[in-house]
């Protein structure tokens, strides 16, 4: 088993707001945890950086490998309420952090079973003779799409499509997703900012994912995006068994 990562500021911020953390836990298990901030000046980055620390430190310090799968659900669903409480607090704290909050997307791999948790349009794809989103975009073309009120392929190219319904920090509460998936002998998870799939398709991710050695994925996706504009803060996780 492995984890991977890479993150880059893009061609057109002037910081880069994501943030990314990583660890293998045990020769079969790792974790891997993908904020994006957003906020004027530097709130953006203070809610990514604090959310990212304190999801990554409860799940390291806390995980036992005798851990059940409800008691993994719950510490995953935990990690992300209290990143929540804590950027919340800031945010009511200062003016300057006012509406300051993160995207949310983190994965434990223990053995062949994943569990995973989101909030926001930070995503999770699932890689083995197919690539397959796990996550659900929270944000406001989505819910129009659910709706029928745009087609699949306006979701990709409409004004709206960073308006995000969900995430950490904004308000005293939220609910992440949460899921379970069986994985098989060479499956691996791909976990991103929108900033990696609004700028590199599906087929394209699966590819590179396929053609390349682990520890190479997650530079060559970003170089991937950066070559079809890279208008983004650019983060991507790979997670292989």
């Amino acid at each position: 088993m492995q984890v991977f990562s890479d993150t880059n500021i893009g061609l057109s911020r002037t910081e880069n707001q994501d943030r990314v953390r990583t660890a293998m836990l045990r020769d079969d298990i790792c974790f891997a945890v993908i904020c994006d901030g957003m906020g004027g000046q530097n709130a953006g980055s203070e809610a990514s950086e604090r959310a990212v620390n304190v999801v990554f430190e409860r799940i390291t310090k806390v995980f036992r490998p005798d851990y059940s799968g409800n008691s993994i659900r719950n510490l995953l669903i935990s990690s992300v309420t209290t990143a929540n409480s804590v950027v919340y607090d800031m945010s009511v704290s200062s003016m300057d952090m006012k509406g300051m909050g993160t995207t949310c997307v983190a994965a434990l791999i223990f053995g062949n079973r994943l569990y995973a948790v989101n909030v926001g349009d930070s995503r999770l794809y699932l890689i083995n003779h197919e690539i397959r989103q796990l996550t659900k975009d929270h944000t406001v073309v989505m819910k129009m799409y659910e709706n029928g009120e745009i087609t699949k392929e306006q979701l990709k190219n409409h004004p709206q499509r960073n308006y995000i319904t969900k995430a950490v920090g904004v308000s005293d509460r939220v609910a992440p997703d949460y899921f379970e998936a069986e994985l098989t002998e060479n499956s691996a998870i791909l976990l991103c900012t929108d900033g990696l799939s609004n700028y590199c398709d599906e087929a394209d991710m699966f590819n590179i994912i396929k053609r390349s050695e682990p520890k190479d994925v997650p530079s060559q996706l970003i170089k991937r995006a950066l070559e079809n504009g890279g208008g983004d803060n650019i983060t991507a996780a790979l997670m292989k068994i």
